[in-house]
């Protein structure tokens, strides 16, 4: 997935906002990105709890 600037620039601001990762952010829209045009979306879910595991507790 491939964001304008401009997007990548509010989504930064967004996150930093809001006290939330960026980096696994772009990684759970990528992943809903790769998901989307798939005629069936089996394990997208699977997939998208990973991402949120990683360096749980970490904070930014």
């Amino acid at each position: 997935m491939k964001l304008s600037e401009e997007d990548q620039q509010l989504l930064g601001e967004l996150c930093s906002q809001n006290d939330v990762n960026l980096v696994k952010v772009q990684k759970l829209l990528e992943t809903v990105y790769d998901y989307e045009f798939k005629e069936r979306r089996t394990g997208i879910y699977d997939a998208l709890r990973e991402i949120l595991k990683k360096n749980k507790g970490r904070g930014k």
